[in-house]
């Protein structure tokens, strides 16, 4: 396990790509609404947390809970949802596949 930036995951780097998820854009770590701690994907909460994830409430999307590893930001999930697929603090693009997950972390009904 490493730690960067007080995210937490399997070999990540300096902007929080890790061993599941590592391509240009893949710098987003999520805080998880369970541990209040950030992982560099699910799957490395999965594997090192030691419990089973929660998802953030609607009523919660105020909360900073999303970490950009491009700038060292952290950003509302609702920043996050609304921005698109780039930061919004430097604009840096996001792997616009991360939506597909968003059921692990988010609640959307």
């Amino acid at each position: 396990m490493s730690k960067i930036a007080n995210v937490y995951g399997l070999k990540i780097d300096k902007e929080t790509r890790c061993i599941h998820y590592h391509s240009e854009k893949d710098v987003i770590a999520i805080k998880h609404r369970c541990c209040l701690m950030y992982y560099a994907c699910i799957e490395c909460h999965n594997e090192l947390a030691g419990h089973k994830s929660t998802l953030w409430k609607k009523e919660e999307f105020h909360e900073k809970a999303v970490f950009c590893g491009a700038c060292q930001t952290e950003l509302t999930i609702l920043a996050y949802l609304q921005a698109g697929f780039h930061c919004p603090n430097c604009n840096h693009p996001f792997n616009e596949r991360c939506e597909l997950h968003y059921r692990y972390y988010f609640e959307l009904k």
